[in-house]
Formats: structure tokens, C-alpha cells, sequence
């Protein structure tokens, strides 16, 4: 399936872009199927430098949340929290397993897709971690997918990303975000755009490909062991590297990305199946959420009509030749496509068919992707009551689920529980302080209860965690102005225009010396 054509905006992440990304500035963030070394070796090698060397934590962090911040304004990240919920649970339950691959620097992780059918995933700066819409669809089982999760999670834990740029000033690193959003912007050809805009720059990054070679293999190890220790079939790196192989056959023209950075394919799947040769079979059982998402994915990957005739064919194919969960799974698929033709009767008659298949089969194991999809259809088919009845419950059974809680606060405000909405999103703020959505839901609730003041000191929020500072500090100002503004309100407003005033001088002072 082709990844949808879209408008260049602020931001375009192209095919070539996320390989002059990957080359500048990770040369190791791979799709990362990988050639571990000793399952047990506890003493990792120091690679590149002493610690004075490395770019601090802080750093690294904020470079990642600049970088982030561009990224979600991109058509191509795919901001669904259906999806996030997913990878961030698989994601947890990795590293709930081995909590030290957060590192010493104890990293907030957070994993994202975009929209892109290739197989690729990649590590950014500060704990982000990046799937293309194409692996997780590519991915035959949850195994393999974990995989490569593993092995990013590996990158940043063994703090490859502030090793690789840490001999660099650190004051230059802040100018080095607009060098990463300036190869995210370009569309034409890669080697092209690298010798045109950069020169020696890309001649630098091919010297450091050696060490990215070594972060590789360490990244490798570390990504088995959080494997192993989570549960997964390990093999699943052997059979999804296979693949890999045969894309490459079959592309000879122009090889996988990860096979240009990270070559010796048939040496590391020599090295994975002899390290894991003598070790005990562990048989994983995929989760229902893993089926499920790649449906989601396969819409939300081109969601177009062309996009939404060929996935249908190949979800009609599945509910007739399919295992029961490929099935099951192909049905949430039609089901998504009902809803985006707005074929109503269509979908509540397949949601039907998804209810009663799961009361026929009770080994089939809970979803919070099911139960938010079944949420998301009481809602746009405005049956607030039930959806705050389904929202409800399904919150009790999944509390961490972020898509769960934003469809919570909207039933609350479609059933008319103003009140109940705002004080919901107020504590959600309070837990999840870097979550922009919140906040503009919050923006969303105020304004239906008429609190001109409160409704822009959340945008201004909002706007400042997705990074556009200006446009927050004219929400303050809008908020300062409004006739229901308490003398609370204003010192607020007065203290958070200093903050972000103060930011933003930062900000205009590091782009004068780009």
C-alpha cells in the first residue's frame, strides 16, 4: 500500500528526509534487527568518550522534545491515540521488565508512528522512539515488533544518541535542531540535498558510520536481553530480518534505508540464531491490541477512498481465509472504514458482528483498543449517554489508556457535564503536564462554560507544549483582556508571560547564531 501524498507544510517527513535524519543525526537509528553479543555480559563497552564528553541529559532531552515538536506538527505523524496507547503499552511492558534500560538518566520514553509504508523505526534524542506506519504492519507477530522496540530502546538507554553529538558544543546544539528540521523539510534526493546543503557535513556523518556500527552490536545485546526477559520469542528477530532480506531482493534498485546504514544483514542473522540456539523456547501469544492496531494502521496509512478500496479487498480476504483473530481483526478494519464513508448502518451492523464475536469467544482477551473504537461509535453516532456509560467502565478496566480518557472527557461534555469535564481535565492536566491535547481539550470545556479568561490560559498552554510560543503569548494576552478575569487569573497570566517571554528571547538568540 502507498503512503498518502500530502502537501508540503512546515515540515515535510518524507521517505528521504527520515534518511538524512538518520544519517546526520543517529547514523544507528535503524529498524534495527539486530546481532547480539553475550546475552549475559553485564559490562558494556564505553563508546565514545568520557562522560564530560557526553551531551548532558537535560540536553539531549530538550533537543528530542524540539525536534518532537515539529514532528507532531507534520501530516505524517500519525496522531491517533488509539495508536500511541498501543506502542507506549508495548513499549511499558519492555521496559517494566528491565527497568534499567531507562538508563542513568531514568528517560521518559515515548513512542509514536508515522505515517510511512517502509519498514523503518528510529531513536530521537532524549527517550522518542519512531515506528513507520509499514513495520508494525509488516510484522507477522508482536515478537517481532518488540523487537525492534527493544533494540531502539537499547540506543537510548546506552546513551548512543549523546555520545554520537556530544563532541559537538553544547550551545551548538540548539542550531543543530534547525539543521534536523531543514533535512526533514526536503523532498528531492537525498545524496543530492545532502552534498548541496551540507558539504562536508554528510562527509562527517559517513566517518562516524564505524561507530555507529559499534552502537549497533551493544544496542543489539541489550535489545535481546529486554527481550528475553519480557517473554518474547526471540526468534521473531530471525524471521523478521528474513524479510527484510527479501524486500532487498526485491528492491535492487533502491535498498531498504536501514540496509544502506546498516549493512551485513546475513552475518547478523548468523550471530542472532546462533546466541539464541541454546536457549529454552518461550511461546508468546500475541495480544488482541497487536491485530487490531495494524488494521488501524493499515486505514490510517493511506486513509483515502483509493486507500480504503484496497484495504477492504484485503480485509474481505482475511475475514474469509484469516485465522478467528485476523478475522476479528479484519472486521474493526471495515468497521473503520464504514465510519470514514459514513456508511452508519454498516457500521454499527459490523461493530454488532465484533460484539458478538467476542461474547462467542471469551478466550478472546480484553482491548483497549476495541473498547475505545466501541466508545468512539456511541459518540459520533451522538448517543453521549451510552458513550459515557462505555467510556466509564472501560477506564476501570484500562486506567493508563490516554485515548480512553480524552473519549471520557468527551462524553462528559456531550452528555452536558460541564462541570464534571473540567475537573476531570484539570487533574488529567495535573498527572500529564506535557500533553498538549489535554489542554486543548481543557480550552474546549472552559469555552462551553463560558470562562473566557481560563479557555485561553489553556491554549496558551497547549500552545506552548507543541512548541509555537508566540501564538501562546498572544492567547495570554486575549486572556488578560477578557472581562471575567480574576485578580488570580492575571498574576497567573503575568507569571506565565515571563516564562515564555523568557524562552522565546532564548530561542531568538540561538537562531541568530545558526
Amino acid at each position: 500500500m502507498k503512503a498518502v501524498s500530502r502537501p508540503l507544510c512546515s515540515v515535510r517527513f518524507s521517505a528521504s528526509a527520515k534518511r538524512l535524519l538518520t544519517a546526520l543525526v543517529l547514523a544507528f537509528a535503524s529498524p534495527a534487527m539486530m546481532a547480539p553479543a553475550d546475552l549475559h555480559a553485564q559490562n558494556l563497552p564505553n563508546l565514545g568518550g568520557s562522560d564530560g564528553e557526553e551531551l548532558s541529559p537535560l540536553m539531549e532531552r530538550r533537543l528530542g522534545e524540539q525536534v518532537m515538536n515539529n514532528i507532531r506538527r507534520d501530516p505524517d505523524y500519525i496522531d491517533d491515540l488509539a495508536v500511541i496507547d498501543y506502542l507506549n503499552l508495548l513499549g511499558g511492558t519492555l521496559l517494566s521488565s528491565s527497568p534499567e534500560a531507562r538508563g542513568d538518566a531514568g528517560y521518559d520514553f515515548f513512542f509514536f508512528a508515522v505515517r510511512d509504508g517502509s519498514l523503518n523505526a528510529f531513536a530521537l534524542p532524549g527517550g522518542f522512539i519512531g515506528a513507520h506506519s509499514g513495520l508494525v504492519i509488516a510484522a507477522q507477530s508482536e515478537s517481532e515488533l518488540a523487537s525492534v522496540m527493544a533494540h531502539e530502546i537499547g540506543h537510548v538507554s546506552q546513551r548512543h544518541i549523546a555520545r554520537m553529538i556530544g563532541n559537538q558544543r553544547q550551545d551548538a546544539l540548539l542550531p543543530m535542531v534547525g539543521l534536523l528540521l531543514a533535512a526533514l523539510a526536503m523532498r528531492s534526493s537525498p545524496d543530492l540535498s545532502a552534498a548541496a546543503m551540507m558539504g562536508g557535513t554528510g562527509l562527517a556523518a559517513q566517518r562516524q558510520l564505524s561507530f555507529g556500527r559499534d552502537a549497533e552490536r551493544e544496542a543489539d545485546r541489550v535489545g535481546l536481553q529486554i527481550l528475553r526477559n519480557t517473554g518474547f520469542e526471540l526468534n521473531g528477530m530471525v524471521s523478521f530480518f528474513g524479510r527484510l532480506q527479501n524486500a532487498s531482493r526485491n528492491r535492487s534498485d533502491n535498498l531498504p534505508s536501514y540496509l544502506r546504514t546498516h549493512p551485513m544483514t546475513g552475518e547478523r542473522m548468523a550471530d542472532i540464531e546462533a546466541r539464541i540456539r541454546n536457549l529454552p523456547y518461550k511461546q508468546h501469544v500475541d495480544s488482541l491490541d497487536f491485530a487490531l492496531i495494524r488494521s488501524r494502521l493499515r486505514v490510517l496509512q493511506d486513509d483515502t477512498p483509493q486507500g480504503w478500496r484496497e484495504a477492504t479487498q484485503m480485509f474481505d480476504e482475511q475475514v474469509r481465509q484469516g485465522t478467528r483473530a485476523q478475522a476479528f481483526a479484519a472486521k474493526y478494519g471495515l468497521a473503520m472504514i464504514a465510519q470514514r464513508q459514513r456508511d452508519v448502518s454498516r457500521m454499527k451492523t459490523l461493530l454488532a458482528e465484533i460484539r458478538a464475536e467476542s461474547l462467542r469467544a471469551p478466550a478472546l482477551p480484553a482491548s483497549q483498543t476495541l473498547a475505545s473504537f466501541i466508545v468512539e461509535q456511541a459518540l459520533a453516532t451522538e448517543q453521549p449517554t451510552l458513550a459515557l456509560s462505555l467510556a466509564s467502565e472501560a477506564r476501570t478496566q484500562f486506567p493508563l489508556s490516554r485515548a480512553l480518557a480524552m473519549q471520557y472527557a468527551d462524553a462528559l461534555l456531550a452528555a452536558g457535564k460541564k462541570d464534571e469535564a473540567t475537573t476531570f481535565l484539570r487533574d488529567q492536566a495535573q498527572l500529564y503536564r506535557q500533553d498538549a491535547r489535554v489542554q486543548r481539550a481543557l480550552a474546549r470545556a472552559y469555552a462551553e462554560q463560558g470562562k473566557i479568561a481560563l479557555q485561553h490560559i489553556a491554549l496558551a498552554e497547549y500552545y506552548s507544549l507543541t512548541g509555537a510560543l508566540p501564538s501562546a503569548l498572544e492567547q495570554l494576552r486575549i486572556a488578560r483582556s477578557a472581562s471575567d478575569a480574576s485578580f488570580y487569573d492575571q498574576a497567573m497570566i503575568d507569571a506565565r508571560e515571563r516564562e515564555l517571554q523568557i524562552s522565546w528571547r532564548e530561542m531568538m538568540e540561538k537562531s541568530k547564531k545558526r
